[in-house]
């Protein structure tokens, strides 16, 4: 007879949390479960605020039908978007999925599968791309995203002319269609696309990404992480900020959060024990994907995260703008190739003619791939790095 009450007790629970009715605290047995079982817990107010301060500043509603609406529109999947919008972003998705998505996913399940496993993954580099984040780890519970651009609160929808929101998706399609058609940001056209309009920073590109691909967006909040590494909830300053926490789910199961940060990835913005890559490490030295990195790990003055990323998490896939050949061939790794490195793009002065003697050597499996990925976005010279830990017999 007690076992009633308490699953009735328990699903009214989840179900107000899903529709964002409620910002009390829940127990641990109580929190929404994510895949597998594993709890997914939610930023908390240390002195009993409100759980939504982050979405009232970023103007976004705290109802979850109301931000889940704003993703759906910037997606054009919502009859509030023009139709024109409608059929630039199905054109657009359509592309993208027929050129590189389908193949991503098909050669991710098949060659990273143990990596898929893990419950997180960390994404160095990435500014707001979710897309590949979702695209290769798909089951993954927590995305942990950072990179240097804002994120900006969004204008009073309502207040907005007819034509302000059309020159505002139009950005929005602009920034966008320069990841979906050749597979990343170009970061300066996106900051000048997205600034010029009445969307700015990340958060239209994160919402937007998420509806896409299938989530429904529970809740946005403004988070930041504390000197012990923990995130708490937080306030936006200068109109940006310091990270975002997106709830979101597939279907009726499959609770999941998606971090961003803005975070200085140079030695002089991350300690190795301070309290941003203690945060990662708290979700269990998760595997890493890096592309489209510029190249800055190539740098000295990037030796913190570059270390991080060899010998602290659980694998790595990753193009060559990420960590130096190098620095991978050196540490106690497994390590496999696919594509054909033929060298970087001509804007780029980093070249790796030891990764080219790799391909070569016969030392590394290597496979083909037949998408691009990352700056090499031909098929016939792109190449994906694969690392793992080595296992000690």
């Amino acid at each position: 007879m007690k076992t009633l009450p308490f699953c009735w007790f328990r699903i009214t629970a989840l179900l107000m949390l899903a529709a964002g009715l409620t910002n009390c605290r829940l127990p641990p047995e109580m929190a929404p479960q994510g895949a597998g079982g594993t709890t997914v817990l939610r930023a908390q107010s240390t002195n009993g605020g409100s759980l939504y301060a982050g979405a009232w500043q970023l103007g976004l509603s705290s109802q979850s039908s109301s931000i889940n609406g704003v993703a759906r529109m910037f997606a054009g999947l919502d009859d509030s978007a023009s139709p024109y919008h409608q059929q630039q972003m199905g054109a657009l998705w359509s592309r993208h999925d027929y050129a590189r998505g389908q193949r991503v996913r098909a050669w991710a399940s098949r060659e990273i599968g143990d990596l898929q496993g893990h419950r997180a993954l960390f994404y160095p580099f990435s500014g707001p791309d979710y897309l590949f984040a979702h695209e290769l780890f798909p089951q993954a519970e927590t995305y942990i995203l950072c990179g240097l651009e804002p994120a900006e609160p969004l204008p009073d929808l309502q207040s907005l002319s007819q034509g302000e929101i059309a020159s505002g998706l139009n950005s929005l399609r602009t920034a966008l269609s320069s990841v979906m058609q050749t597979g990343y940001f170009i970061t300066t056209d996106m900051r000048r696309d997205l600034q010029a309009s009445r969307f700015r920073g990340v958060l239209p590109v994160l919402l937007t990404f998420l509806a896409r691909t299938g989530a429904t967006v529970d809740s946005v909040d403004i988070v930041r992480i504390d000197g012990t590494g923990n995130v708490v909830l937080s306030s936006a300053s200068s109109g940006s900020a310091p990270g975002l926490m997106i709830r979101f789910h597939n279907g009726l199961t499959g609770w999941k959060r998606l971090f961003y940060f803005r975070q200085d990835l140079s030695n002089s913005g991350t300690r190795p024990n301070g309290p941003f890559l203690t945060f990662v490490a708290k979700h269990g030295y998760p595997p890493a994907l890096v592309k489209s990195a510029s190249y800055l790990m190539h740098q000295d003055s990037f030796s913190t995260i570059r270390d991080y990323l060899v010998h602290r998490t659980s694998g790595l896939v990753q193009d060559p703008s990420g960590v130096p050949w190098r620095a991978l061939a050196r540490a106690p790794l497994s390590i496999s190739l696919y594509g054909n490195y033929r060298g970087t793009l001509s804007i780029f002065s980093q070249q790796q003619p030891d990764l080219m003697r790799a391909y070569l050597s016969g030392v590394y499996p290597v496979q083909p791939v037949d998408f691009g990925f990352g700056y090499l976005g031909n098929a016939e010279r792109t190449s994906i790095i694969v690392t793992r830990p080595q296992r000690k017999d």
